[in-house]
């Protein structure tokens, strides 16, 4: 049973001396009724030397000047099970653990904490409301196997703030049945970009909506920006709202792709187009270096269309010419400099 306590307007100010436990400051709210107007001010606690830490649930308090901080390394040491592991060409291979999981938690706060070689996922986070990442960090060699930075799933208000992302696989990818999310100030490379989706593949998925990717720079990777699909899809959903603007692009394949025709082992039915429509896309203030000549490449639905996708200063280049753009069942409205589209041939 939760606890039906509020608790309001709460401040510690200038509280300073030695703690017996590494945990100087715990604020463990109610999940039913979390904690308001919480306030932490000129927080210096030590122990045994360094600064004690601060543990929080269902809270997020206002920092102002010094408190402790969590700091630390979260080593997965993944090198061995990558060398095992099938799931770049096998999709029933066994899952192999992760470094992070945060379930269920609302109002909270991972700040300054690295995660290194993760056998598989480096962060889980499921049915989480207002929780943020900041100042997180994710490492990991670009031929880790399906390591995704961070993969988030049927939550609402997560933010992933001024964060470093290296590794094997999406630097930031989404699930199903998601709403307002934020990746704001963020490097990301190697890896595969930072991704809606895939979606599709199950019987049971929920619609997204609200994504924005702001003030992003990605590197040496393997895609950009993309939003992915299976066909044959089982389910009919939704994807709307998707910003992505104000990114910079080094060295990256595919830096713009929607691709409703995704199926990475080949093993997937190509009987019927996906069933997913995707609408309201805003590309916006794209710019940098293309590993390859198609620098947009927008293959959407035959059954449901891309509808309302727009391209607005896309300026990619390719061996230092202009990236072109390819596309398929959608006709994105150009705005300023942009790429027009080629035809793509699509696979149905």
């Amino acid at each position: 049973m939760t606890h039906k306590v509020k608790i309001t307007k709460v401040s510690f100010k200038n509280i300073k001396g030695t703690s017996t436990t590494k945990e100087g400051v715990i604020l463990l709210c109610s999940r039913s009724v979390p904690c308001q107007g919480v306030e932490l001010s000129e927080i210096n606690l030590t122990y045994n030397g360094a600064l004690a830490i601060a543990v929080c649930a269902n809270v997020n308090p206002k920092v102002s000047e010094k408190i402790p901080t969590c700091q630390g390394i979260f080593d997965g040491q993944g090198a061995i099970a990558w060398k095992q592991n099938s799931c770049g060409s096998n999709k029933n291979c066994a899952s192999r653990s992760m470094n992070l999981g945060f379930n269920f938690l609302n109002h909270s706060i991972v700040r300054d904490i690295t995660s290194k070689d993760s056998k598989y996922f480096h962060v889980n986070v499921l049915s989480c409301n207002n929780f943020t990442f900041d100042g997180f960090k994710v490492s990991a060699p670009h031929d880790s196997v399906n390591t995704d930075g961070i993969h988030i799933g049927r939550s609402n208000d997560v933010k992933v703030l001024n964060t470093k992302i290296a590794t094997g696989d999406d630097c930031v990818s989404l699930g199903d049945g998601n709403t307002r999310l934020v990746v704001k100030n963020v490097e990301c490379g190697p890896g595969h970009g930072i991704s809606v989706g895939s979606l599709g593949m199950y019987d049971n998925e929920d619609p997204l909506d609200d994504f924005l990717v702001k003030n992003v720079t990605i590197k040496n990777a393997d895609n950009g920006v993309r939003i992915k699909s299976w066909p044959s899809s089982p389910v009919s959903i939704t994807v709307t709202n998707m910003r992505f603007e104000d990114i910079t692009m080094v060295n990256v394949s595919n830096p713009i792709i929607i691709d409703q025709e995704y199926c990475p082992w080949n093993e997937c039915s190509k009987k019927s187009p996906s069933k997913i429509q995707i609408s309201k896309v805003f590309f916006k203030n794209i710019k940098g270096t293309s590993a390859t000549k198609e620098g947009v490449i927008l293959l959407c639905s035959k059954s449901v269309p891309c509808q309302g996708v727009e391209l607005s200063e896309i300026n990619l280049t390719y061996n230092g010419a202009p990236a072109i753009a390819v596309c398929a069942n959608v006709s994105p409205k150009i705005l300023g400099k942009a790429p027009t589209c080629t035809a793509a041939k699509s696979i149905f």
